[in-house]
């Protein structure tokens, strides 16, 4: 669905219920990018205008602007205050206790939000409780492209991706990057980010990647173990964060997405509600 950023995000006003998640996904296309670059002296503060001039490509400058003006469009619709007004700090972080945490609108309780671009795409994710989003292109971890990067996952991780019931380096390579928007979408949500390292939790690989029982041995590509664990299912000793719902985000084909939610005290994981519209700047 296709909405214009001016006129209406689509992503709704007000407040929003615990366990609702709404998420936009905006594409870099010529449209979208000479709208956000007409907007942009008028819409964003002159940070983010120092930092899309500083961009040397184009390309780069035009995801910033895109996903920057979407974003407080966004923001500004929910909050009923012009997109220029809307303002940001940063939240207490909670592993030093520095304000270098997740960023937040200013005067906005009960509003969270969370912003990922890659390739030419962006995500926007809003909550009213602390969220995290990422999206990757499909391709970062095509095969031989995300070895290194998965030894520095958790090692129950690295275990599931040697252990998929599809051993494809196709599939392997789908599969690590489903593993590292999740962890990414966590490490986000709580504030901590990259810094906190990406082999501390245990995110998985979420459903869909199904590994084979143990000491089945290898499989013909597509084959599914008798025995094999549930689709998602976690390596035995290796817990999901507490607290926290991890969900797969609808977004075009090319690209894997996901959000994470701290669950709000008394909602358990399956009242979250998560919707995902595509947005346009023209």
């Amino acid at each position: 669905m296709g909405t214009g950023v001016g006129t209406g995000t689509g992503m709704g006003s007000g407040a929003l219920a615990p366990g609702q998640v709404e998420v936009g996904w905006v594409a870099v296309t010529a449209a979208n990018a000479a709208a956000a670059g007409a907007a942009a002296a008028g819409v964003l503060d002159e940070a983010e205008r120092q930092r899309a001039a500083a961009f040397r490509r184009d390309e780069d400058r035009a995801l910033y602007q895109v996903a920057h003006v979407a974003l407080r469009k966004v923001l500004a619709e929910r909050l009923g205050r012009d997109a220029a007004a809307v303002t940001f700090r940063r939240a207490v972080c909670p592993g030093c206790g520095q304000l270098h945490g997740r960023p937040e609108p200013v005067d906005a309780p009960g509003l969270e939000f969370s912003l990922s671009h890659s390739g030419d795409l962006a995500l926007i994710a809003l909550a009213a409780h602390p969220v995290g989003a990422d999206v990757e292109r499909a391709d970062a971890f095509a095969p031989g492209a995300g070895a290194e990067v998965a030894t520095q996952l958790h090692p129950a991780e690295q275990a599931a991706l040697a252990a998929l019931a599809d051993p494809s380096p196709q599939r392997w390579a789908a599969a690590a990057v489903r593993c590292w928007v999740r962890k990414e979408a966590y490490l986000k949500g709580t504030g901590m980010g990259l810094g906190r390292g990406v082999g501390v939790d245990y995110v998985g690989l979420g459903p869909g990647f199904g590994t084979a029982a143990r000491g089945s041995g290898a499989l013909p590509s597509g084959a599914q173990a008798l025995g094999a664990q549930p689709s998602g299912a976690q390596p035995s000793g290796a817990l999901p964060p507490a607290g926290w719902e991890l969900r797969a985000v609808e977004v075009p084909p090319g690209y894997d997405a996901a959000i994470a939610l701290r669950l709000p005290p008394g909602l358990s994981g399956e009242a979250v509600r998560v919707r995902s519209v595509e947005l346009r700047l023209s």
